[in-house]
């Protein structure tokens, strides 16, 4: 059975706007957002629910990050609803669970026009989404369809200047949204990168190892999901081969203003 290999989320912030520092976590706490600790225990449990879901379903999919690396997409993910839940106080918009559901609805129907037929969950997997968190997948999309729904008057600007400058518009509110959350890392996941709030590995201060000391595919996890060479050239072949898929899907996990599809993610969730 062909792997699907999606892409689900990944915002884009403006450029130019300034972020604030990292500074101390807590003892115990994966990560500081606001006022409210992503304590570790939390942290494990999305993870081990993550790893299950990912024995359930790695015959049909292909992830897009090694295994070792589930706790740092998880804490991506704690961290993207965390940025929405600010967007939406701000916003002042509320979402209700009949919300949710159209914007799942939404994300699935999304996913199948690219011609993917495994279940949400199993896409959620390949991008480092609990399935336990699908929910608040829900919940984020459905915040975004609100606030670019009245950002634009419910209706897409055709010109591409237009869009743009609603793209624009969206992606600068959420990026004040973080910035006004002064988001902590702890060190042991890595650091947070602004432009998607993926929790990445941290600079190192040591000089490069050899390529030819490049963890094996058992240190990696013994997947052979991802990693360099020959397996990551063929991936990425078949990759090239569901690009039409992942757009579409990525188009379903972040309501872009510029969506190729014509017909926004928002209108279809609101039909």
């Amino acid at each position: 059975m062909p792997r699907t290999s999606i892409m689900l989320a990944g915002a884009v912030l403006t450029a130019g706007l300034a972020v604030a520092a990292c500074g101390p976590v807590k003892m115990g706490a994966a990560a500081i957002v606001g006022d409210q600790r992503i304590s570790s225990g939390t942290l494990s449990a999305q993870v081990s629910d993550l790893n299950a879901g990912y024995q359930s379903y790695k015959h049909e999919i292909q992830l897009q990050y090694p295994v070792s690396q589930m706790p740092q997409q998880v804490l991506g993910w704690l961290v993207r609803f965390r940025v929405r839940d600010r967007l939406a106080e701000r916003e002042r918009i509320t979402v209700t669970p009949t919300d949710v559901q159209k914007a799942l609805a939404a994300i699935t129907a999304q996913i199948k026009q690219g011609g993917n037929t495994a279940p949400l969950a199993a896409v959620a997997v390949a991008n480092g989404l609990p399935p336990d968190m699908i929910s608040d997948l829900g919940r984020y999309q459905a915040i975004e369809t609100k606030l670019v729904n009245r950002l634009d008057g419910g209706k897409l600007p055709t010109q591409s200047s237009a869009q743009q400058a609603l793209q624009t518009m969206f992606t600068t509110s959420e990026c004040r949204a973080a910035k006004s959350l002064d988001i902590k890392i702890n060190p042991q996941f890595g650091m947070l990168d602004y432009s998607n709030y993926a929790v990445i590995p941290s600079p190192s201060t040591l000089s490069k190892a050899p390529s030819s000391a490049a963890a094996s595919p058992a240190a990696r996890g013994g997947t052979g999901d991802a990693g360099d060479g020959p397996a990551a050239a063929g991936r990425a072949r078949r990759s090239a081969r569901t690009g039409q898929a992942r757009d579409q899907a990525a188009r379903a996990g972040r309501r872009h203003a510029t969506a190729q599809a014509g017909v926004p993610v928002g209108r279809q969730a609101d039909a």
